[in-house]
């Protein structure tokens, strides 16, 4: 059985232009964000508020989406809101402006992630889920690679000239969406509820009918969310350490490099010995790294960090995703993501700007150790809870 189809293969490349445009303004958001004066704590609420956005949305366009028995349109419309979002961070510098910016994009996001990680799914088994989307999440990361190297060389030639770059990352927006133009949708079973009535905290409803494994799996997750901050407080670390935004995109370009190479092989792997087995590693390397960069000052310690960082990435990202929707119905999987990622979202927000505060008022080595040791809580909860993989 062909296991990478062709709609798997053309999702994935949606994916890698989308996140080539929005990774290609990640990592010079907080340096830009500090060049026009703005402190740590808004950079933490604004990064909360803009994942607190995607997340509640994800849930509302999730059970829609199941509910309709559409999938096809939601990524549509959410990729097209994601590209343009890019240029309007080029026009203005007010607080609203980029809040709302920021906004639109995460509002993308949150239309189109559940109804594409249902696709997957519906292109999978689950024998191989984790392989299907750490494979997406490959292709995702490799947007991750080729976007921040195309920041990393025209900042070398226009040093501190950001603005331009919001331009420039509406290309491959643009191409994402003529991207979405072939993809074919497989007939799905609707939910067999008429005048389904489905509100913005969707969440919270279907939270209470969900399976019990869901429920246990998900309240792991979340208690990681609630303090797996933004990473522009790394990048800040380095920042703050004396590094240039050179050898910090390069870093972050690395780290990228690290996460696309081996989410697909984590990914086979998790389908051999586990998907337990291989998300719980990555919160420990997540401590670890967390752990390191509390006090770590020197690039070369940056450079295996972010080795590491990557590693976890690999380890859970796409894995989370495939674990959930192994322990819910096929016709609930967009309703179970979006629910979760709803439920996250708030922690999102909570992380962020618990870390913001926390930088300001104790600096970043405290933030970075409380970090680390609530992390290694969340990886005993998951260890000891019960759960399994399918």
């Amino acid at each position: 059985m062909k296991i990478i189809t062709k709609t798997i293969w053309v999702l994935s490349m949606v994916s890698l232009f989308t996140d080539m445009a929005s990774e290609m303004l990640y990592p010079i958001m907080p340096l830009f964000l500090k060049q026009i004066g703005y402190t740590a704590i808004f950079i933490g609420v604004l990064e909360g508020v803009a994942e607190a956005v995607a997340g509640l949305s994800k849930s509302y366009f999730g059970k829609r989406s199941d509910a309709s028995g559409k999938r096809l349109p939601f990524v549509q419309l959410g990729y097209a809101f994601s590209a343009l979002s890019k240029p309007m961070l080029a026009v203005f510098i007010y607080p609203w402006w980029i809040f709302l910016s920021r906004t639109v994009d995460r509002l993308g996001k949150g239309i189109r992630t559940g109804a594409r990680d249902a696709l997957l799914s519906d292109e999978s088994t689950a024998d191989n889920k984790a392989r299907v989307f750490g494979f997406h999440r490959s292709m995702d990361t490799m947007g991750a690679v080729l976007g921040p190297a195309i920041a990393l060389i025209y900042l070398y030639f226009y040093p501190g000239n950001y603005k331009t770059l919001f331009i420039i990352a509406f290309g491959p927006g643009v191409l994402a969406i003529i991207c979405t133009l072939f993809i074919k949708e497989k007939p799905h079973d609707t939910i067999q509820k008429k005048n389904i009535k489905t509100n913005f905290f969707a969440f919270a409803s279907y939270w209470k009918n969900s399976p019990v494994l869901y429920k246990k799996l998900s309240a792991g997750l979340l208690l990681f969310a609630l303090v797996n901050s933004s990473d522009v407080f790394l990048l800040l670390k380095m920042k703050e350490s004396g590094m240039n935004d050179t050898a910090i995109i390069g870093i972050y370009i690395f780290y990228n490099l690290v996460y696309a190479v081996l989410a697909y092989p984590l990914g086979i792997l998790a389908d051999k010995i586990g998907l337990k087995k291989i998300f719980i590693s990555g919160l420990i390397i997540f401590s670890l790294v967390y752990t390191g960069f509390a006090f770590n000052n020197n690039t070369a310690g940056f450079i295996f960090l972010f080795a590491l960082y990557g590693l976890y990435a690999a380890a859970t990202e796409g894995i989370s995703k495939a674990w959930i929707s192994n322990l819910v119905p096929k016709s609930e999987t967009a309703s179970a993501i979006g629910t979760y990622s709803g439920f996250q979202s708030i922690c999102a927000l909570l992380a962020s700007s618990t870390c913001g505060f926390l930088w300001y008022s104790f600096g970043s080595t405290t933030t970075f150790v409380f970090t680390a040791f609530i992390t290694l809580l969340a990886a005993a909860y998951l260890f000891f809870a019960g759960l399994r993989s399918q």
